[in-house]
């Protein structure tokens, strides 16, 4: 049975955005331009009452979109102030990957190995982190966190096991999307990452969101014992058995598939 990862994060940005009742987004947009107004500011900018205001706020504030802070300002109850919350500002477009992929074209230009390597760091920061929260754990308690793991990076992830023991994740949400369709190297450090912080396991992807498939999905079954192959950088296939492996967490670098 399939065990969701709850996560705070926001689902895609515009879609998400233009779902909301009219008003309710209108409230948003005005948060937006203005940064934080009272209940009769709002109410004059989109043109309904102050207590439809109180309303549509009462939701928004429900759902984690707008909070406020008290003002006070001569006798009397204190004024609530509302601004977005951070899941708010999320939901308007950021066209990061855009500026990062121009970015790492420079790069590229002045010397595609330092390219390479500023995805090496990257994968590295990452394995170090994940190995750190893994480290303790046993097979079967590594799977979840290392889902919960890459959920907080954004990748909507969940996990189930399958009747034979070994487990399948699955990335609802790729947080490298726009990256990964112009650089192929941010895929393979992906699987990579994974492979690395697994080292007792056979991971390998099943589903490919780059493939066409609306999801990656990772297959992720314990190794049988230490003959079980490796694989080669070059070509992905299987290489004889080494007897002389990096001890397990270690994190030798694994290549990604063929």
């Amino acid at each position: 049975m399939a065990q969701a990862i709850e996560s705070p994060r926001s689902e895609r940005v515009e879609p998400a955005l233009a779902s909301l009742p009219p008003t309710r987004r209108a409230l948003l947009v005005a948060l937006k331009k203005r940064g934080e107004a009272t209940v009769d500011d709002l109410a004059g900018a989109v043109g309904i009452t102050v207590s439809a205001v109180r309303q549509h706020l009462t939701g928004l504030a429900a759902g984690g979109l707008v909070v406020h802070r008290s003002v006070r300002a001569g006798p009397g109850r204190p004024r609530h102030v509302y601004r977005l919350s951070s899941g708010a500002e999320a939901l308007f477009p950021k066209d990061y990957s855009e500026v990062t992929n121009e970015l790492l074209s420079y790069v590229e230009d002045e010397d595609p190995q330092v390219l390479e390597r500023i995805f090496e760091r990257r994968r590295r920061r990452r394995v170090d982190g994940a190995l750190r929260r893994l480290s303790g754990l046993d097979f079967d308690h590594k799977v979840p966190e290392l889902a919960r793991i890459l959920d907080e990076d954004g990748y909507l992830a969940d996990f189930h096991r399958l009747g034979d023991g070994s487990f399948r994740i699955t990335e609802h949400n790729c947080a490298i999307l726009g990256v990964a369709r112009r650089w192929g190297l941010a895929c393979s450090t992906e699987i990579e990452f994974i492979r690395e912080v697994l080292p007792e396991a056979v991971v390998e992807r099943v589903a490919h969101m780059m493939a066409g498939a609306h999801v990656c999905q990772y297959e992720v079954r314990l190794r049988a014992g230490r003959g079980a192959g490796r694989r080669t950088r070059a070509t992905g296939s299987r290489a004889p058995a080494r007897h002389d492996r990096t001890p397990r967490g270690a994190g030798a670098r694994r290549s990604p598939p063929a």
